[in-house]
């Protein structure tokens, strides 16, 4: 499985990007999805996550009520819509597929991972 994410992208506090990543193979359509990121500096953490069929989904409390996680299995995608960005969202963002069915906050429990698509909001 190959997952190539995309979206990111220069944006001033306050505004909004929608990022997507796509898998090369129906083999993610059984698996979790997540997204996390990594700030110069800062370890990985953990941003959100969807279960296999999108009907649990999971957001760090620094996200919570600004950022939404979604796919569509019939195209192996998966997204993350931002809004009301802040600058301490800068960070390059990755997305990745679980190891089995289950979401978790620990990327170690995640297989395959993107490329990463930067994500800078300026204040």
């Amino acid at each position: 499985v190959q997952l190539q994410a995309s979206g990111g992208g220069l944006v001033q506090a306050g505004g909004s990007l929608r990022l997507s990543c796509a898998a090369s193979k129906r083999t993610s359509s059984n698996n979790a999805m997540g997204w996390f990121r990594q700030a110069p500096g800062k370890e990985r953490e953990f941003v959100a996550a969807i279960s296999w069929n999108g009907g649990s989904l999971h957001y760090d409390d620094s996200v919570q009520g600004r950022f939404t996680i979604s796919r569509d299995n019939a195209k192996n995608t998966v997204y993350l819509q931002m809004n009301s960005l802040k600058p301490e969202d800068t960070a390059v963002y990755y997305c990745a597929t679980s190891i089995g069915s289950s979401w978790s906050i620990d990327g170690n429990r995640y297989k395959y991972w993107g490329q990463g698509t930067q994500v800078t909001v300026s204040s």
